[in-house]
């Protein structure tokens, strides 16, 4: 696997990681903060840094966090991540898929200002801001140029109901406006949807994140693509890099009649098969899924289980190929620990085999490049005479 390729999802996955808490919530205070762990050498090395060291060590909690980023480091796996605050809840809104904002997407332009793209219908936009306006301050922040948008975003999201003062300036000529806008609660679809620009009887489900109300939203799609004449439909899974567990396992028994999803097991612990309850009320719907190498994770459960139990043929390049599910810890200052907890398998599917992710049915070359080969074979596979 190259190392684009392992960044790329790696990064992904940091932000959002496949998790089983966040059914539940976080699991939080787990271990008591006064259990005493001996680590002579570490206090050894602080005492040397603090004492004959040139620049005095940081203030705060970025010592701490330095230390554990360092202990998980020392763990060895890369799926097990530390998040500070900020990080952890835009992931939390993520996954859930709402939080309190104002409803607009963040761009940048050629000089890495941060340019404003009010939803419709959005307080933003009723408030007055207008697409290509470029953001100055929120609140008492100052914005500039090259700044971290996570932060930014932490700072535009709060409780629903509350004020923001939101400051831009406007082209051609950057006048200054200020307004103040009321935060609502602002839902993030993790599912998109269409007819298909060249067959207008396939419809095609954009799956972004495999969150809390995928399953619904899947349903929901459906239901709009049929009313507008799709007789055919194609579950997009491609650049999807997984997200919570329950979630994809019901995403999969929507489509499924019978059988079992997946298999798991923590360390320590019997294997736990999730089955397939009752035939899926998407279960007899002409479907094909796209994939490739981007597909990971819960996204590789949906794709997997259906490919192995014959429902409907995958098409494009091999899946990324991640088995393991991450737990999430809330930490004092509502940072999070995310660590490996238990890994998954697809039962009589020779997934997964080391990094070998799932082998499509109908194998495309080249299909990264070209984004509408795979909606194309698609078409040709359920229409083979147009």
């Amino acid at each position: 696997m190259d190392t684009f390729k392992r960044s790329f999802v790696t990064s992904l996955f940091i932000l959002l990681v496949t998790v089983t808490a966040f059914s539940a919530g976080y699991l939080t205070n787990m271990y008591s903060p006064s259990s005493r762990i001996e680590l002579p050498l570490l206090k050894e090395a602080y005492q040397i840094v603090k004492n004959h060291g040139l620049q005095e060590l940081p203030e705060g909690p970025s010592l701490e966090y330095g230390m554990i980023r360092g202990l998980l480091e020392a763990y060895g796996d890369q799926y097990s991540v530390f998040l500070e605050p900020v990080r952890t809840e835009l992931e939390s809104n993520s996954l859930h898929g709402s939080f309190g904002g104002i409803g607009v997407s963040l761009g940048t332009d050629d000089d890495g200002n941060y340019i404003m793209y009010p939803f419709p219908d959005s307080p933003a936009e009723i408030a007055g801001i207008l697409e290509g306006d470029r953001l100055s301050e929120v609140d008492t922040m100052m914005i500039n140029a090259g700044m971290n948008v996570e932060d930014i975003q932490a700072a535009i999201r709060g409780p629903v109901g509350t004020n923001v003062s939101i400051t831009i300036t406007r082209p051609p000529g950057y006048e200054t406006f200020e307004f103040e806008v009321k935060r609502a609660e602002i839902s993030l679809p993790s599912v998109t949807w269409h007819i298909d620009s060249k067959e207008s009887r396939l419809g095609v489900i954009v799956v972004n994140i495999i969150a809390d109300p995928t399953p619904g939203e899947i349903e929901k799609a459906v239901e709009d693509l049929k009313s507008r004449g799709a007789t055919h439909f194609a579950l997009d899974l491609r650049n999807n890099g997984g997200g919570l567990l329950n979630a994809g396992i019901d995403t999969a028994r929507l489509f499924l009649k019978a059988g079992a999803v997946i298999q798991q097991q923590y360390r320590g612990k019997d294997v736990v098969t999730y089955d397939v309850e009752k035939p899926g009320p998407l279960s007899d719907i002409p479907l094909v899924v796209l994939v490739n190498e981007n597909t990971a994770s819960a996204a590789e459960i949906i794709a997997g289980s259906i490919q192995a139990q014959d429902r409907a043929k995958l098409i494009g390049s091999p899946t990324y190929g991640k088995n393991t599910i991450q737990l999430v810890f809330s930490l004092q200052d509502k940072s999070s620990i995310h660590i490996t907890a238990a890994e998954w398998w697809i039962p009589d599917l020779e997934f997964p085999s080391g990094e070998q992710g799932l082998l499509p049915d109908i194998l495309l070359t080249g299909s990264s490049e070209d984004p509408n080969a795979a909606l194309r074979e698609a078409a040709s596979y359920f229409f083979p005479q147009s």
